[in-house]
């Protein structure tokens, strides 16, 4: 029997029970005002470099999500339609070689710095570094290897919202390039009200840089099903980050109005991908980050960032967030020559990513909001996906 702890309770686990407060909660089960709320954990075989990796199952009010150990990655998200018909909506692997050696961040936490980085060259108080060229000729998601590509610590939580999972990595000092050594933590919270609360908080020991976020490729239809094109789409960003040939924010700021970045009215993703605008020639598709209308300019409250939602099926995901900014990506990348959890292949188009972060390639321009973490500061952001059925 193993013993974990959940908020402050010890826990006692079973092959199917958990006790808290001396009652024996079959299937590792919680319950409270709300509905029921379990977490179960499991093996989930080993790395290639012999890490044991663990998958734990949270399920709540209809809802039940899988997360790894190995990159934090959320494996899998099963939520109802409007008939009640569950679905998994994450794209993701059944395998863990796959994850290590196919996966384009499926699910997973990127960092330290989440998209790209010009050249990979960046400059703090004087001193100048380089990072692994990943994404030729830019650095891509903290470097060849990322949080997404390491086995984090994990606590299981309860509380009065949901049912949760704390996730910790320590990054030495000069990892990937990137000075201080950088301790960071994500809680993962499966909320009674169908939402995947994921707070992140980072501290360091030197001046450095830090931008963290989630990289779920979402299907409202079901993972696998095809096609998002139908997907309507709603960013709460009347301007966006225009971006050069290598995918590198150009330094601009423009508007939407009048272009196929516009999606302050909800439009289907599929709608103007086609229409030759330059900035899609460039990307392939959408895949940019937009600068959200906000009202509170300090990153503190919590505001809508994006909607998106399936006509056929009805699911509806809505995020919001503390951040300044939201990569939209369509997907653009995918071939077929992935291979998903239902076992069907992932072509152009068959999943979409809504990543809140700062922008990319803050380091290199003064115009963006900092990036810069400090000793003594705790870096905290927080991104809420609400799922749920459109109306």
């Amino acid at each position: 029997m193993q013993q974990i702890t959940i908020g402050r309770t010890a826990v006692r686990l079973g092959a199917v029970a958990l006790m808290v407060g001396g009652i024996g909660l079959v299937g590792a089960s919680m319950s409270y005002a709300g509905g029921p709320a379990t977490i179960t954990k499991e093996a989930w075989g080993t790395t290639a470099g012999g890490a044991a990796v663990d998958r734990y199952t949270l399920t709540n009010n209809g809802m039940r999500v899988r997360i790894l150990t190995y990159g934090g990655i959320l494996q899998t998200i099963e939520t109802p339609d409007r008939r009640g018909r569950v679905a998994n909506v994450a794209l993701g692997f059944d395998n863990l070689s796959d994850y290590e050696t196919k996966s384009p961040y499926f699910g997973c936490i990127t960092g330290r710095y989440a998209n790209r980085i010009a050249e990979g060259q960046f400059t703090l108080d004087g001193v100048a570094y380089q990072l692994p060229i990943n994404n030729p000729p830019n650095s891509l998601h903290g470097g060849t290897v990322g949080f997404d590509k390491h086995v984090w610590a994990a606590t299981p939580l309860r509380s009065r919202d949901g049912v949760g999972l704390r996730l910790r990595f320590t990054s030495p000092d000069g990892d990937q390039g990137y000075p201080g050594e950088m301790r960071a933590t994500v809680t993962y919270t499966l909320t009674r009200d169908h939402a995947i609360r994921m707070d992140y908080e980072a501290t360091t020991s030197k001046p450095t840089i830090v931008n963290l976020t989630n990289h779920a490729y979402w299907n409202l239809g079901g993972e696998g099903t095809g096609t998002i094109d139908d997907h309507r789409l709603y960013l709460n960003a009347s301007r966006y980050t225009p971006v050069d040939p290598t995918l590198i924010p150009t330094g601009a700021i423009d508007r939407v109005a009048g272009t196929p970045m516009d999606f302050r009215k909800a439009t289907a993703i599929g709608a103007r991908n086609r229409d030759g605008f330059a900035q899609l020639v460039i990307g392939r598709g959408y895949d940019h980050n937009w600068v959200l209308d906000r009202r509170d300019a300090s990153y503190k409250k919590l505001e809508i960032a994006a909607r998106a939602t399936d006509p056929a099926s009805g699911r509806q995901l809505t995020v919001r967030t503390t951040e300044p900014g939201i990569q939209f990506y369509g997907g653009n990348f995918l071939d077929g020559t992935l291979v998903g959890t239902s076992g069907r292949m992932y072509r152009q188009g068959d999943g979409f990513a809504l990543e809140t972060q700062h922008y990319p390639d803050s380091p290199n321009h003064a115009n963006f909001p900092s990036t810069v973490l400090r000793p003594g500061q705790t870096y905290r952001t927080t991104t809420i996906y609400e799922l749920g059925v459109a109306r």
